[in-house]
C-alpha cells in the first residue's frame, strides 16, 4: 500500500453478492492498494476514506449495484458504471480473477476506454422497479390463465372464452362440472388470477401516479397506440432522453437497430441487435398492434407486409416498432407529440 501518493486515484470495484475487491491506482496506472470488503456501507466508506479527495470508481452493471453506487456518491465520489458487455472480454483470459477483473476496470476508466452504462437517478429505478414486478405479475398471471385451458384440454372441453378470467368467461368455467382434482386446481388458479388482477391495477395506478407530473410521460401519451401503462413502461425503460442525441442512438439503446460485421471490403448488416432493454422493446411492439390506419408506424408495416408478404410479420412489426421510438423521441425531446397522421415534410 502506498499512502504517500496524494493526487486523483482511480478505483475499480469487483462487486459480488456478499464480497467485494477494490483496487485503487493513481492516475498514471500505478496499483496503490489491493482491498478485501465484506459488502456493506461501513466498509465500502472505509476503504473510500483512503482514496483522496473526488476519486474515480467504476463497477460492473452487475447484481445489486444500486446500493453501492449510492454509498460512493454520498462519500463523494465519482461513479461510472460499466456496461457488462462492454467488459465481458474479461472472461478469455487466462488468468481470471477479482482483483484482476477490478484493475481491468480502473485501467478502462484512466485510459478513456471505458464502456460506460447510465447510472439512473433513484426517481427512475423507483419507476423501474414498480413497472418490472408489474410485467413480471402479468406473465404469472398469463401462465395461470394458460394451466386453466390446459386442464380443460385434458378433459376435452372446448373453450368458448378465451379470457377465462373476464366476466363471461369467469361466469361459464364457474357452471363446469369438473371431475377431482381438475376441479381443485382450477379454482386454485382462479383465485390466484385475482389476486394477481388485484396487484397488477395497483402497480399499474401506482405507476401512473409516480408519473402524473412528468411532461414526458403525457406527451408520450399522445401517440396512437400507447396507453397509461405502455407509456409508463416506454418512459421507465428510456429514463433522460437528453442523454441521446439523436433518435438513431435510442433505436440502438432499445436493440432496434441491425448488427454491422465490416472487414475490408466485406460488410455484413444483420438482424437487430437486441442488446438493451426488453421490456422497452416489448411496449413498442405492443403499441404498433394498436396503430390506427394513417399512423407512419402502421404504415411502415403494411409497406413490409405487401413487399414481403405474412411471412415477413416479425420483420414489419420490428420496423414499425423504430419508427414509433422515433416518434416518442420527439415527444420526449419536444415535450409535445407531433400530429401522427399528417407528418410534417
Amino acid at each position: 500500500m502506498d499512502e504517500a501518493y496524494d493526487g486523483r486515484q482511480v478505483v475499480g470495484m469487483d462487486l459480488h453478492r456478499r464480497r467485494s475487491v477494490l483496487v485503487r491506482m493513481s492516475m498514471d496506472g500505478r496499483k496503490l492498494e489491493t482491498a478485501r470488503i465484506t459488502n456493506s456501507p461501513a466498509a465500502l466508506r472505509a476503504v473510500l476514506a483512503r482514496c483522496g479527495q473526488n476519486p474515480l470508481v467504476v463497477l460492473e452493471a452487475t447484481y445489486g449495484w444500486y446500493w453501492a453506487a449510492d454509498v460512493l456518491e454520498e462519500a463523494g465520489a465519482e461513479v461510472r458504471l460499466a456496461h457488462p458487455l462492454g467488459v465481458k472480454a474479461f472472461s478469455c483470459r487466462r488468468v481470471k480473477n477479482d482483483e484482476r477483473d477490478a484493475a481491468d476496470l480502473a485501467d478502462l476508466l484512466r485510459m478513456g476506454r471505458l464502456p460506460e452504462a447510465w447510472i439512473a437517478p433513484p426517481p427512475v429505478r423507483a419507476l423501474r422497479e414498480v413497472i418490472r414486478y408489474r410485467h413480471k405479475l402479468a406473465g404469472q398471471r398469463t401462465s395461470c390463465k394458460d394451466q386453466v385451458h390446459a386442464v380443460l384440454a385434458r378433459l376435452g372441453i372446448p373453450v368458448t372464452h378465451p379470457d377465462v378470467s373476464g366476466t363471461g368467461g369467469g361466469l361459464w368455467l364457474g357452471q363446469l362440472v369438473l371431475p377431482q382434482p381438475y376441479a381443485a386446481k382450477v379454482a386454485s388458479l382462479r383465485a390466484l388470477i385475482a389476486v394477481l388482477d388485484g396487484q397488477i391495477t395497483r402497480l399499474a395506478d401506482q405507476a401512473a401516479q409516480m408519473l402524473a407530473a412528468d411532461p414526458g410521460y403525457a406527451a408520450v401519451r399522445e401517440l396512437d397506440g400507447i396507453g397509461p401503462v405502455l407509456g409508463a413502461v416506454i418512459c421507465a425503460g428510456i429514463g433522460d432522453v437528453t442523454r441521446f442525441g439523436r433518435a438513431g442512438q435510442l433505436c440502438s439503446r432499445a436493440g432496434l437497430t441491425p448488427r454491422h460485421r465490416e472487414s475490408d471490403t466485406k460488410v455484413v448488416r444483420g438482424h437487430v441487435s437486441r442488446q438493451g432493454s426488453r421490456i422497452l422493446r416489448w411496449a413498442l411492439i405492443e403499441a404498433v398492434r394498436h396503430q390506427p390506419e394513417g399512423t407512419r408506424p402502421r404504415q411502415a408495416k403494411d409497406a413490409i407486409l405487401a413487399r414481403r408478404g405474412p411471412e415477413a410479420r416479425n420483420i414489419a412489426r420490428t420496423a414499425a416498432a423504430r419508427v414509433l421510438l422515433t416518434r416518442v423521441f420527439c415527444a420526449l425531446r419536444d415535450g409535445h407529440a407531433r400530429s401522427a397522421r399528417h407528418p410534417a415534410a
